[in-house]
């Protein structure tokens, strides 16, 4: 991959995905231009300012979710766009103003800012397997979940699901905008994204990793869908530039149980402070698949789950985050 000469936009880019995209792209020649919320929060900024490559080819530009024409002059000159600014808040106080609005609304600023923009070739969106992977039908092992799964509305209303809300009906309103002003769109789906941080502060997924490795008595029964957010970093530049990119693409290395995750730490960690018990006494939840097929076309090769969960705690102890006390009886 080569972006020499080439001038792209990043949304949000001090955001976990948005900071490994950033440093991605500089260290394929691309120039970036990155909104940020604040150019006066440097400690937010440091992290992506002293990327290689950051001082020559980043370009820092101030713009808000909220305010309409506020990515005008982020989106000016760019071929492509990628948009990953979306609030994540998984207990929203007022969902409708922490989560939706932002995440619809903003969705819309940016894409109405790439319509003024003759030079945007592509668009790439950020949205998640919450827009997929919601709704009322029971996973088993036998079933396979690919892009032609969208969630349901009404049943992410009854189960209060904000956030899964929030990106599918941002999706939902990319595609009605990009079809009416016929902006070439892509729109990526990663699930639970976990892996190194580039940032000083943890994000939701990764914090919610830690809080059931650094000392939980239990564990939740729950299957996750998991990503290496370098492999949701680079899919991004992929969907840029494989010219046949189209449509949704689901962006999961491996489908498992927290039990089989907390296994593997267990074998290369045997002192870390590791939850044996699951939190209810009901049968584990069932695995199913996510299809890798389409991600696969684009020239992903995921990270191995090993590796990703290796990485994530090395990184997680050089920041101080994760203690290693003795194995408990």
């Amino acid at each position: 991959m080569s972006g020499e000469g080439k001038v792209v936009c990043v949304t949000g880019a001090t955001g976990y995905i948005a900071s490994w995209l950033v440093k991605l792209l500089l260290e394929h020649g691309y120039t970036v231009k990155a909104s940020v919320r604040d150019l006066n929060d440097s400690k937010k900024m440091e992290h992506l300012v002293s990327v290689d490559g950051a001082k020559e080819r980043l370009h820092l530009v101030k713009a808000n979710l909220m305010e309409e024409g506020s990515f005008d002059a982020v989106v000016d000159g760019c071929e492509g766009v990628f948009h990953t600014a979306s609030p994540v808040l998984l207990s929203p106080t007022v969902p409708k103003a922490e989560l939706i609005d932002p995440a619809v609304k903003g969705t819309l600023n940016v894409l109405r800012s790439c319509a003024k923009v003759p030079s945007v070739k592509r668009v790439v969106v950020t949205s998640s397997m919450a827009a997929v992977s919601y709704n009322s039908k029971p996973l088993s092992p036998d079933m396979v979940i690919d892009e032609t799964w969208f969630s349901d509305p009404d049943y992410c209303e009854e189960l209060k699901l904000w956030y899964v809300l929030s990106k599918l009906l941002a999706e939902e309103a990319a595609w009605e905008f990009a079809k009416e002003n016929r902006i070439n769109l892509v729109t990526l789906h990663p699930g639970y994204v976990i892996g190194p941080l580039l940032s000083p502060t943890l994000s939701e997924s990764v914090e919610i990793f830690l809080n059931q490795i650094n000392g939980a008595e239990t564990y939740p029964n729950i299957v996750y869908k998991i990503v290496d957010v370098r492999d949701v970093a680079l899919a991004h530049i992929k969907a840029f530039e494989v010219e046949s990119a189209n449509g949704r693409y689901c962006l999961v290395g491996e489908t498992t149980h927290i039990r089989e995750v907390l296994q593997i730490l267990r074998e290369h960690y045997p002192t870390l402070r590791l939850p044996v018990k699951c939190e209810d006494d009901k049968p584990l939840m069932p695995k199913y698949q996510v299809s890798k097929e389409k991600a696969m076309s684009l020239g992903i090769n995921f990270i191995p789950l090993e590796v990703t969960m290796r990485d994530t705690v090395e990184n997680l102890k050089n920041k101080g985050l994760l203690v290693f006390p003795t194995i408990r009886s």
